[in-house]
């Protein structure tokens, strides 16, 4: 079954480039971000894994750990590193993930049962599926999925500004409107009464719409 927002994120034990983990102990009491490749030596994917670690120190200030997968084995990712370096000014700077038997990918509905076959035979085009972003709470629960397809490459900036909206609106009881960004204001959570956000907000806020509630971002 395909996973969904809410989501326990499926737990696994697998190798990586900075050695074996238990995924849900990686984690810890972090935010993480999961994100995955059809396989190495793929030139979408190149530019991806460089700018992920161009950008890392963004998701380092906000408590995020990165991790990527490819659905090669380990020992194929250093050398696709040294590409990485070469062409894109950046190697990666976080895990990779191999999974050559498919365990991962499969665990989280981005290929099906039954694929199967020696990875180094599979094609990119035979794992084009693996081309998602997993964005993942401390509660180990998933709160976001972006699916990409091999044409195009990710935009982690969105990433990283749905990161905030997510954390912000953990914490306090707003949502965020279309097109926010860190400052902008927010709109008052729907499941909150007039009453009770009045409490919280004694100011008042802006009311275009009976249902529309907007304040200053929260502090």
């Amino acid at each position: 079954m395909a996973l969904a927002i809410g989501d326990i994120a499926p737990d696994f034990e697998t190798e990586t480039t900075e050695g074996k983990i238990r995924f849900h102990d990686w984690i810890g009491d972090k935010w993480a971000v999961l994100f995955s490749h059809p396989k190495d030596f793929t030139p979408v994917c190149t530019t991806e894994l460089g700018y992920m670690a161009r950008i890392k120190p963004e998701f380092d200030k906000r408590g995020v750990k990165i991790i990527g997968l490819s659905a090669d084995p380990v020992d194929r990712h250093a050398k696709w590193a040294e590409d990485i370096k070469e062409t894109q000014g950046f190697a990666p700077n976080y895990p990779m993930i191999g999974d050559p038997e498919l365990k991962v990918a499969k665990a989280y509905g981005m290929l099906p049962a039954s694929a199967s076959g020696d990875p180094s035979q599979r094609t990119a085009n035979d794992n084009q599926t693996v081309r998602n972003v997993f964005v993942i709470g401390p509660d180990k629960k998933i709160k976001l999925i972006l699916v990409y397809p091999m044409s195009t490459g990710r935009n982690f900036d969105e990433v990283l500004r749905v990161i905030d909206s997510l954390q912000l609106t953990a914490k306090h009881k707003v949502s965020t409107p279309a097109q926010w960004k860190q400052g902008d204001d927010v709109i008052i959570g729907g499941g909150l009464s007039d009453e009770d956000a009045k409490k919280i907000w004694p100011q008042g806020w802006k009311s275009p719409k009976p249902y529309i509630r907007i304040v200053p971002q929260p502090k």
